[in-house]
């Protein structure tokens, strides 16, 4: 296993030297959205949204002049988002884009890693983040949104079947250059699209442990509507969905996967996290106390001898989402404050730098 501490100057040096990589963006940003209902039947958890709620960020030609935008609820925004161009046209490219999907933690949203998707779209990725549903900040969270996780992997697959099949996207996507990234339960899903396998009987195991750790209580759980737990007696759909949830979500057309602080590490099946053979590089916070180091990235590490890990020192779990606007940061401290001496923006720079250098060794571009 391959394991390392990020540092700016040497990173720079490695990624920009060695890798022969552009220091400036190629493009500009577009941003669009699309409500995506698949072909297939699927269980929506409950969500008030039945469909897969996707935001597109894509690269646009540079000379189009980007506009500032803020995230979060009109009038009360939260988070500080990257200039973009709504609806631009797809930059003329003499080559199909590689594709990113993009899957984002726990009671969150794609739009919280507005920070990740914008800095790829302009890297020349066209980066598809879809809102779980039942486990979006921009919906009342349900108690099924937020356990049957496996759920979410077939999200992702859907969404992606959805974009390869749109008329505006579609006929410029590399198909044979797809990968997935993903912050927290995103981890967690892009893990399973790479071919992880879910044992919910070990997580509930641990859980009632006395090595149990906060993994077990997500902050989030406290805005579940109706409260966190399930009824005792499940719908036939929860019980469908718990039959399931030891399958293969393996999506062959996933090339790669770069996991930020991924979550529930004690739910993995262990033969299959070291039966993965796409290339994988996690990403995590030495500091983070919500998906505790020892049981998620470092055990899901010990299972898969070939990935990559880095570790960011004094990073928390919450350092990987957008950066807060100054007039919430006290009032949503969880989410917005650092550690003394952590620089959540150029923390994000190292790891949009790490992203792009394993993208690109990973999807490399073929042919003349």
């Amino acid at each position: 296993m391959h394991r390392r501490c990020i540092t700016g100057a040497v990173l720079m040096g490695l990624l920009w030297g060695g890798l022969g990589l552009a220091a400036e963006a190629s493009f500009h940003v577009g941003e669009t959205q699309r409500l995506i209902h698949p072909q297939e039947p699927r269980y929506w958890r409950g969500a008030k949204t039945e469909g897969l709620v996707t935001r597109i960020w894509y690269p646009i030609d540079p000379t189009i002049a980007e506009t500032p935008h803020d995230i979060g609820p009109p009038g009360h925004a939260i988070f500080q988002g990257h200039p973009v161009v709504v609806d631009a046209a797809l930059a003329a490219a003499n080559k199909p884009y590689p594709v990113l999907m993009l899957s984002h933690g726990t009671g969150g949203s794609a739009d919280s890693l507005d920070w990740l998707g914008s800095a790829l779209a302009a890297d020349g990725y066209v980066v598809i983040g879809l809102n779980h549903p039942g486990n979006t900040a921009l919906e009342p969270l349900t108690p099924d949104g937020m356990t049957l996780w496996w759920e979410r992997a077939m999200d992702a697959s859907d969404a992606l079947d959805a974009v390869l099949a749109d008329p505006v996207f579609g006929p410029h996507l590399d198909r044979d250059r797809i990968g997935a990234i993903g912050f927290s339960l995103g981890g967690y899903t892009v893990l399973e699209l790479a071919g992880a396998r879910t044992d919910v009987k070990a997580f509930l195991d641990f859980c009632a442990s006395s090595a149990a750790d906060a993994i077990c209580h997500p902050p989030e759980m406290d805005r579940v509507a109706g409260g966190a737990l399930p009824p005792s007696a499940p719908s036939p759909e929860r019980a469908a969905s718990l039959e399931r949830s030891g399958r293969s979500y393996r999506d062959p057309r996933i090339k790669a996967v770069f996991a930020i602080a991924p979550g529930l590490g004690e739910a993995f099946d262990p033969a299959s996290l070291s039966a993965i053979d796409i290339p994988v590089e996690m990403l995590a916070g030495s500091a983070d106390i919500t998906a505790p180091t020892a049981t998620n990235i470092t055990r899901i590490e010990s299972l898969m001898p070939n990935a990559a890990v880095v570790m960011v020192p004094a990073a928390s779990h919450y350092t990987f989402i957008d950066p807060c606007l100054p007039a919430v940061a006290d009032r949503l401290a969880l989410v917005c404050r650092d550690g003394a001496g952590v620089d959540r923006q150029a923390i994000h720079d190292q790891a949009i730098d790490r992203a792009r250098a394993f993208f690109a060794k990973t999807l490399p571009t073929g042919g003349p």
